[in-house]
């Protein structure tokens, strides 16, 4: 059986408030003293008590350490090809964070097409918006071009190695190929047997914005020049495409016996530097074999930061996909994804989307202990004068913002409050960005970045928040995204966002030991701001803005998710948020992949399982107008990255959660899944969780402490509990209530949390109960 809440269980004895996400509470839940007390041992049975003998000290045994373990379990989720893919949502993929390259048939030819795309490579005319001017440029393709007819294929994409291999049966013979992208090459090895031959070609593509599948180009826009070629004294061939705007694009391939090593270099505003740097990067390459080595040791140290099993075959192979997709999209240092992470193809989505889809992208990196991918706080970071010139004139002195779409530097104006504009986007990014503080607990993220930032967002509002005649604090009107009326005054998007921002700034400010001359503005915002506008149905869109229409976003609904300003642990909103999540999937029609994601994660946190996964299972149902693709990418007129990353959230938010203070092991498990294993998942605190579920309960928790923060474990356990540190002594604890523990873990030790006798402690892949067909064309 799934442990789950009763929801019509009373408020809980005490509550515990350690974080700006759980601080809506704090007024209306009592007792919350009582985490000051001493803690104190929670009775154990005997084998944890030291009275009964010498302290015994345990370890995991943890099965996947080797090499070989990793390679076995991860073959299992590897993607398969028999067929030949036509589109680029059926093929393989692969990349490094930057260069990307997806596999398919040219269309209408009997050829394979590799793209060849990069997450650099852009526009630079911001005078032409993002759609246009400063959107991602397509750089070009290669093509296997093959003697005879292609009758077959046998490919597999080992996520273990991140490598492409198989065979290609035509009428003439066979082909055999390998390929991987590293350090901005892409690399492939093909021999040929029979009467076939490797043929390559590389085919430039016209440096023109994607968006021209939907639209004509604005006024007054000139195409880029053409690209010009060209061959190095060592036979290295080169296209070079200068842009209008300025930069230069070049992309540089040589053939060297049966390898072919291909990279793309971007430069701006230098007009030749590209033109070296994809040279440079084909030395640093010598030979498919060298790259391959530097290669699987980077992927291999990957997999291995973080494990999770469940007993669904085709859902667990889609969790490890996504963890090589988004490492393939995005490293930290380098540009934020795109909307279509950097697998361009035709689209309306060229950009930064900063509404929804960035968020989405990056959100389940935190769980799967891999913040070396955050590109979304790099961006942040790196691009602060932009955010300030993003905001009008007049506000430049204290304010920040991000208008809807960008390119990669945030180079996107936002519109003033009081005309309707979307003004909240840079707010919900710095979300992001705090919940990676929060799983670091780096304070230099928080002093550098976020409080900086946080504090000129929030300053953009606060210039347009008014007194009505209630005494409330009021907002102009502003949009929330993608609903389509005429934006209302006090919408829900901005107000949970202006909350939850003025509630971080001044728990950051405390942190930081920073005297700020704004917390009694920001004390006054939280005190007079006035109530998020709700009706029968629940959480309205804005003042005299009812839901009313389908809608795709849960914009209005952000309150709950992901922010939990209004959360499960309130019992007097727990109505409040069953009627707003039913309501809102009620009016069907506009409903997305991302619809069904976020419904999930909502129930995930009121602790129903079993809704949870009946939601997430919509993603993947092929009835659905736009379900998962048979790759495991996602589209909407084009590539859009964002949904598929945050169905592998919704499965972390069913597995462990870490708001408002509190660890939560186990709690939204779907009732099917009687056996989970998980390990070095990181939560907030900078706490590592390994814990095993079998038949239906859980067997024991291990917390690992990174930054010796404040311990709250929701357990999920019944009976007595052994609570052991990992020299075998019983760890100081306070029973909190609710399920709750206190428990006084210092930085680098770790603690043992069971019920009855002493488990086996072991971490290992469960036992597959639903099984399913591998992703791909198997």
């Amino acid at each position: 059986m799934t442990s789950q809440p009763d929801k019509r269980s009373p408020m809980p004895r005490r509550a515990v408030l350690g974080t700006a996400l759980g601080g809506a509470a704090a007024a209306a839940l009592p007792g919350t003293a009582h985490a000051e007390e001493p803690l104190r041992t929670v009775p154990s049975v005997a084998e944890g008590s030291v009275a009964g003998g010498a302290a015994r000290p345990w370890r995991l045994r943890d099965t996947m350490t080797t090499d070989g373990a990793w390679a076995r379990f991860l073959r299992g989720q590897d993607l398969l090809w028999s067929r030949l893919p036509t589109r680029w949502y059926e093929g393989p993929f692969l990349g490094d964070g930057l260069l990307g390259s997806m596999v398919y048939q040219e269309p209408g030819a009997n050829r394979i097409r590799f793209t060849v795309q990069h997450g650099r490579v852009q526009d630079h005319r911001p005078e032409f918006g993002s759609g246009w001017g400063t959107c991602r440029l397509p750089v070009g393709h290669l093509t296997l071009d093959p003697v005879g007819h292609i009758v077959s294929v046998d490919w597999r994409l080992s996520l273990w190695d991140a490598e492409l291999t198989g065979t290609v049966t035509t009428t003439a013979g066979e082909l055999t190929l390998s390929a991987l992208i590293h350090e901005e090459v892409l690399a492939v090895h093909a021999t040929a047997d029979g009467d076939e031959r490797v043929v390559w070609t590389f085919h430039p593509e016209e440096a023109i914005s994607p968006r021209k599948i939907s639209e004509a180009p604005p006024a007054g826009y000139t195409a880029n020049p053409p690209w010009t070629t060209r061959t190095t004294p060592d036979g290295t061939e080169q296209v070079l495409q200068p842009l209008t705007g300025g930069g230069q694009t070049a992309t540089a391939y040589r053939r060297t016996g049966d390898d072919l090593l291909l990279s793309v270099g971007h430069s701006f505003p230098s007009d030749t530097a590209a033109e070296a740097d994809s040279l440079r990067s084909l030395r640093r390459a010598t030979s498919y074999g060298a790259l391959r080595r530097r290669h699987t040791n980077w992927w291999h140290a990957f997999y291995q930061k973080s494990f999770v099993s469940f007993p669904d075959q085709r859902l667990q192979s889609f969790h490890w996909i996504q963890l090589y997709k988004v490492a393939s999209a995005s490293r930290a240092g380098g540009p934020v994804m795109a909307t279509c992470g950097p697998w361009l193809e035709p689209t309306p989505w060229p950009a930064v989307w900063w509404n929804l889809n960035i968020q989405l992208e990056y959100w389940l990196i935190h769980g799967s202990n891999h913040l070396e991918l955050d590109a979304l706080a790099t961006t942040l970071r790196q691009n602060q004068e932009q955010l300030i010139a993003n905001v009008p004139v007049a506000y430049r002195s204290d304010s920040s913002g991000v208008g809807r779409s960008s390119d990669m530097f945030a180079n996107r104006s936002v519109g003033r409050p009081g005309t309707g504009a979307e003004t909240g986007d840079l707010t919900w990014a710095l979300h992001n960005a705090w919940l990676s503080y929060r799983h670091s607990m780096d304070k230099a993220l928080l002093r550098d970045t976020i409080y900086p930032v946080l504090r000129r967002a929030i300053n953009y509002y606060l210039h347009f928040l008014t007194p009505g005649s209630d005494g409330r604090l009021h907002l102009p009107s502003t949009l929330s995204p993608e609903y389509p009326v005429v934006p209302p005054q006090d919408t829900n998007y901005d107000l949970a966002l202006i909350r939850w921002g003025c509630r971080t700034l001044i728990e950051s400010a405390e942190l930081l030991g920073l005297d700020d001359e704004l917390i009694p503005r920001w004390q006054e915002v939280l005190a007079r701001l006035t109530p998020y506008p709700v009706d029968d149905n629940g959480f309205m869109i804005g003042a005299d803005t009812p839901y009313a229409q389908s809608h795709r976003h849960y914009s209005h609904l952000l309150m709950v998710y992901p922010l939990y300003l209004v959360n499960w642990d309130q019992p007097e909103n727990r109505d409040l948020i069953t009627k707003s999540v039913t309501h809102w999937h009620a009016l069907t029609g506009a409903h997305r992949g991302y619809s069904y994601t976020g419904a999930a994660s909502i129930h995930a946190m009121t602790g129903d399982g079993d809704t949870a996964i009946t939601y997430l299972r919509k993603f993947f149902d092929t009835g659905t107008r736009y379900p998962c693709q048979a790759n495991t990418h996602y589209t909407e007129a084009g590539p859009v990255i964002e949904t598929p990353l945050s169905a592998s959230q919704s499965l972390h938010d069913m597995f462990c959660q870490s708001w408002g203070g509190v660890i939560r092991v186990f709690p939204a498990v779907a009732s099917d899944w009687a056996d989970v294993t998980l390990h070095n998942f990181r939560t907030q605190g900078a706490f590592l969780i390994s814990a095993v579920r079998e038949a239906g309960e859980t067997r024991f928790i291990r917390v690992r402490s990174l930054a010796g923060e404040p311990l709250k474990l929701r357990h999920g356990l019944g009976g007595a509990l052994t609570v052991l540190l990992d020299d075998g002594t019983p760890a100081r604890t306070d029973d909190l209530g609710d399920g709750t523990l206190a428990i006084d873990l210092p930085r680098g030790r770790e603690v043992l949390v069971h019920s009855g006798s002493r488990p086996d402690l072991v971490i290992a892949p469960v036992a597959v109960s639903e099984p399913g067909a591998a992703w791909g064309l198997p």
